[in-house]
Order: structure tokens, then C-alpha cells, then sequence
């Protein structure tokens, strides 16, 4: 490579100086000092934030992850894979502090990405994708510091199971529909119950106010009516007309039903031996 030379936009170079890191260039028109100092060559990259072997991209990166076979919570085994999302904020720690960047960053999400979730059950690791990604970046954190490197974000791309796992799936979702609809009717019935309970109490409530009101008219009733006889007549034959009436209306309940057979007293002086 020249002596006077241009590195692009985005890209920085490392420069040696007797074999020891001397200084980072950064995009611009630069100069190295002749047979002291050369370019670090990075190896093993195979291109990722990598051009000819010197150069270090600094851009956003995304690497995407092998499947990995994982283990749930529940025992069930399936396959997941990410697609990791990196870029370099410190090159010389990237490239001396680490061994082949790429595939080390390929390696710690699929660890992480196993152990989030064997932490979860198969449903949680289906519906609570969001959080899972969260859980693994959040994760990384500490090692991207020391790698010199930044996490933007972490997405779950596929997850597969087994043709077993998804029959057990669907019988579980349909297990679980079926109690929900249980559940549903039982309080629908419930319910009614409670209101057919209160309706009853209600008409009971209602019905009792009505008895009292009326024996509470009647006895009004019959209050007055003692009170005008006790004018007209003296209280001995008030209370004898009184009596005789309530016998009369006993009667004629007693009649009512052709059926009933009636036996009259021989003795009706209490009817009409009135002073």
C-alpha cells in the first residue's frame, strides 16, 4: 500500500508500529511513516466490517445466526435462530481484545438466545418474541463493552418444532378453549341463579309489605267501624255486631265450594240477641 493513501468514509485503519499498535487512522487523506510503521491485517473476518483485510467499518452490521437446537421450559425441543445487529465504537479492542469478531458474536447470541429460552415455556417463547430480544441485547450488554462493539438490537427470525409438538399444541389450545367455555357457561348459570334469587326475594318483599298494608286497612277498617257502631249503639253491642259479622263472612267462605259439607249450630242467639 502507498505511502499517502485515502481511507473511505466509515472506516478507520490501525496502525503498527514494531509490531505494537501504535494509532488509529480515521477516513481522510493520510500518510504512514515508512518501513516503522505498517497496517494491522485483520484475518478470519471473511469480509464482515472488513474490506481488504485492513480496513475496519464502523457501520451497522447484522449477522445472522445458525439455527440453534434449544430446550424450553417444558421439556420441548426446537430449532431458533437471530439475526444480531452490531456496529464498532472502539476498533482496537475489536480487533485485539477479541478473536475473530464475527463468529465470536455469532456464538454469544446463540448462547444467550439458549438460555432466555430455556428460562420460558414453548407458548412464551412464541408470543413473547418482543421480550425474549430484549432479554438477550440486555444480555450482551456487558460483553459488547469489552469487545468494543455496540448492540442495537436482537431479533428472533424463525422458531420450528417438531409435527408431535404442534399436534400437542393444537390439542392444548383446544383444551384450553373448552374450559374457557365451561367457565363462561358456569358463570352464565351462576348469574342467573342470582338473579332469579333476587327476584324472588324481591316479590317475597313485596308481597309481605302488601299483606301488611292490607291487614293494616282492615284493621283501620274495622277501627272505624267499632268507633261509628259505639255512637249509635253502647260498646257491649257494638262488639256483638262486630262478631256476628265476622261469623257471617266465615260462612260464606266455608259455602264457598258445593263439595263442603256445613254443620250449623242450633243455638244462633249471638246473631241477632242484639240490645
Amino acid at each position: 500500500m502507498p505511502l499517502i493513501y485515502t481511507v473511505p468514509q466509515n472506516h478507520v485503519l490501525l496502525i503498527k508500529r514494531f509490531g505494537k499498535h501504535a494509532r488509529v487512522q480515521k477516513e481522510g487523506l493520510r500518510i504512514k511513516i515508512p518501513f516503522i510503521e505498517t497496517f494491522k491485517y485483520v484475518e478470519g473476518w471473511n469480509r464482515i466490517a472488513n474490506k481488504y483485510r485492513y480496513y475496519i467499518e464502523m457501520s451497522e452490521q447484522q449477522t445472522d445466526t445458525p439455527p440453534r437446537q434449544c430446550q424450553t421450559q417444558d421439556n420441548v425441543t426446537i430449532d431458533a435462530n437471530a439475526s444480531i445487529y452490531w456496529k464498532i465504537v472502539d476498533p482496537v479492542k475489536a480487533v485485539y481484545d477479541v478473536d475473530i469478531l464475527p463468529k465470536s458474536i455469532a456464538d454469544i447470541a446463540l448462547n444467550a438466545l439458549r438460555t432466555n429460552i430455556g428460562k420460558l415455556r414453548l407458548n412464551q417463547v412464541l408470543s413473547e418474541r418482543q421480550s425474549l430480544n430484549q432479554k438477550i441485547a440486555a444480555e450482551l450488554v456487558e460483553t459488547a463493552y469489552q469487545w468494543g462493539i455496540e448492540f442495537t438490537r436482537v431479533e428472533i427470525q424463525e422458531v420450528t418444532y417438531s409435527d408431535e409438538t404442534a399436534e400437542a399444541m393444537m390439542q392444548e389450545m383446544a383444551s384450553e378453549r373448552k374450559k374457557i367455555a365451561l367457565i363462561t357457561e358456569a358463570e352464565g348459570i351462576a348469574q342467573a341463579e342470582v338473579t332469579k334469587a333476587k327476584a324472588n326475594a324481591e316479590a317475597t318483599m313485596i308481597k309481605a309489605q302488601a299483606q301488611a298494608d292490607s291487614l293494616k286497612l282492615i284493621g283501620e277498617g274495622e277501627s272505624n267501624y267499632m268507633l261509628q257502631l259505639m255512637k249509635n249503639t253502647s260498646k257491649e253491642s257494638a262488639n256483638q255486631i262486630i262478631l256476628a259479622q265476622k261469623y257471617i263472612d266465615g260462612m260464606k267462605i266455608i259455602t264457598e265450594n258445593p263439595s263442603s259439607k256445613v254443620f250449623l249450630p242450633s243455638d244462633f242467639k249471638g246473631t241477632y240477641e242484639i240490645g
